[in-house]
């Protein structure tokens, strides 16, 4: 199948993880894909395996917090490509020193915020006007189980992710007028790199959560084809929504 034929997407954090796993499943629906990604190795590495597949990719250096790079991966892409189609917002994710609010460190919250939060503003004020003018499109932002759900020690990250959510709501209703959908993917524990060495040197939150998937943890191309559905015109009457990928966790 060709489910994104003829369509760019816009995927950030391309460059391990989710993020890889998505540009290869979405070149291969046929997409042309923009790697935006601040790793330069791994961003060079995601456009080689896509290119080595037979699909067609451009990796675009990009700091999601920060204004002018944003802005120059989205020109980049536009005079490469034409047009953007669909904004994939996957970049994020916590670390160990988040936990309860009153002993997380600040500088954690804050990091959350400029990474997770403020990224995504970014990168839905450059492209969403892209978007409109391509005559519609999809919005994929990242959020969490953990912003569905009560979890410890993870405070930080919950607020990013619960802000992710609301915002994502709040610009389904605004957007729709101009035909772009937003919706978001909330992931439980997933087997990326960082993920896995984690639960190597101390499982805690996160080795919780897996224990309590059905069906273990998530693997990246769960969610990517997750997010290809969002992203494909089988969701042409979706937004709003956040789609939990998570093995049964937020059921339980």
């Amino acid at each position: 199948m060709a489910r994104l034929k003829d369509k760019v997407a816009f995927i950030t954090g391309a460059g391990s993880g989710i993020g890889r796993a998505s540009a290869q499943l979405f070149a291969a629906e046929g997409a042309q894909v923009v790697i935006a990604e601040i790793d330069e190795v791994a961003g060079k590495q995601t456009q080689q395996l896509v290119e080595q597949a037979g699909g067609c990719a451009l990796f675009v250096r990009t700091d999601v917090t920060d204004e002018q790079s944003v802005c120059a991966a989205v020109r980049a892409a536009v005079d490469r490509f034409g047009r953007i189609n669909v904004l994939y917002n996957n970049v994020g994710g916590s670390t160990r020193q988040d936990g309860r609010v009153t002993e997380a460190p600040n500088e954690e919250f804050w990091r959350v915020m400029k990474v997770d939060l403020f990224g995504t503003w970014l990168c839905c004020k450059h492209v969403i006007p892209e978007l409109i003018r391509a005559g519609g499109g999809s919005v994929i932002n990242s959020t969490s189980v953990f912003a569905l759900v009560g979890t410890r020690e993870k405070d930080a990250y919950t607020a990013g992710k619960g802000a992710i959510s609301a915002l994502t709501r709040s610009m389904a209703v605004e957007y729709a007028a101009h035909r772009v959908r937003v919706n978001a993917v909330a992931p439980a524990a997933t087997a990326t790199e960082r993920v896995l060495k984690l639960l190597a040197e101390d499982g805690g939150v996160i080795q919780q959560t897996a224990d309590n998937q059905y069906f273990g943890l998530v693997q990246p191309h769960d969610v990517a084809h997750a997010a290809l559905y969002l992203a494909s015109e089988d969701a042409r009457v979706t937004t709003g929504q956040i789609l939990a990928v998570d093995g049964g966790f937020t059921a339980a």
